[in-house]
């Protein structure tokens, strides 16, 4: 994971890292098995970082080990009309894009309920997520989608076995991803709220 939050890393092969991933990218067939796995982070209290500092992420584990994810209660203030100022239904989403993370910082991510929505080349997060990264599918999602979806600017990506030394080390509680919680515009609060409920857990273990 690139950020203050851990151990200095090499850009330069984080982004190849990145570019190794793009055959998540690529058409596959979306089952059940291909959701396994997808976890939601919290950061733990005593995790200080400016990037990662009171966030919560929607992850899934990919090829080889390696993890990727997005950074859900981050968001910025750019509107997708201002990155698409000619497309009419870009203009009129209020909602802003999300940080999703430090890595493929120049693309836009769309989370969507539901396969049809996401298209073919769509990837299973959740039993009800996808994640749509090509244009024309995201571009779809913007029409006629948009009041099921969340938009971000980048993504999160650890190397392999990175997370679970993050995990190891107490930087993050780990809980079961929700669709609606995932989706929900109302980011203020949340984090707190899912502190007290992990931390509330904890002790039940």
């Amino acid at each position: 994971m690139e950020g203050p939050a851990v151990s200095k890393r090499n850009l330069a092969s984080l982004y190849a890292l990145v570019a190794s991933l793009a055959a998540l990218f690529t058409p596959a067939p979306a089952t059940a098995d291909s959701a396994d796995g997808a976890v939601l982070l919290v950061a733990q209290p005593e995790l200080a970082s400016p990037l990662y500092g009171s966030t919560i992420l929607l992850v899934k584990p990919v090829a080889g080990g390696a993890h990727m994810g997005f950074i859900i209660n981050k968001p910025t203030t750019v509107k997708l009309g201002e990155v698409f100022p000619e497309h009419e239904s870009s203009k009129k989403i209020a909602d802003p894009l999300f940080l999703g993370g430090p890595a493929g910082i120049d693309r836009i991510f769309a989370l969507v309920e539901g396969r049809n929505a996401a298209g073919d080349r769509a990837i299973q997060i959740t039993p009800d997520l996808f994640l749509a990264s090509e244009a024309k599918a995201v571009d779809r999602i913007i029409d006629a989608e948009a009041d099921h979806a969340r938009f971000f600017i980048g993504l999160v990506v650890w190397r392999p076995g990175e997370l679970d030394d993050e995990i190891e080390r107490g930087l993050w509680f780990v809980e079961q991803p929700d669709a609606k919680l995932v989706l929900n515009r109302k980011t203020d609060g949340l984090w707190e709220e899912l502190v007290r409920r992990s931390e509330a857990r904890a002790k039940t273990i």
